[in-house]
């Protein structure tokens, strides 16, 4: 389950310190990305019940993480409708609808 709360929502709140609130379609490339930058989220870890992450799934992201990432150019793309407001302290608008995955 994803989301600060892991209730399937990008849902936060003021203890939620990394904004986990950017939902997002993990590539391949990402998880290398983030596993580059300290952070594995293709590994299992059964003890804290993550079943790690692979290509296609839904995961809310650190807003900052994905402002790093769309930096870097590897940037998952966004289901903007399930993002929650609040990335917009870190990220620009625009910058997620160039990335949504949901708009038409």
């Amino acid at each position: 389950m994803t989301g600060w709360f892991r209730n399937g929502c990008c849902e936060t709140d003021a203890d939620d310190f990394g904004s986990h609130t950017v939902c997002v379609a993990v590539t391949a490339g990402f998880l290398a990305y983030s596993q580059s930058r300290g952070n594995d989220l293709s590994t299992p870890q059964p003890e804290s019940g993550f079943p790690g992450l692979k290509p296609g799934d839904r995961w809310c992201l650190c807003a900052a993480r994905w402002l790093e990432a769309h930096q870097a150019g590897v940037a998952p793309r966004v289901y903007l409708r399930a993002t929650h407001r609040r990335a917009l302290e870190i990220i620009d608008l625009a910058d997620l609808k160039a990335n949504a995955l949901d708009l038409s």
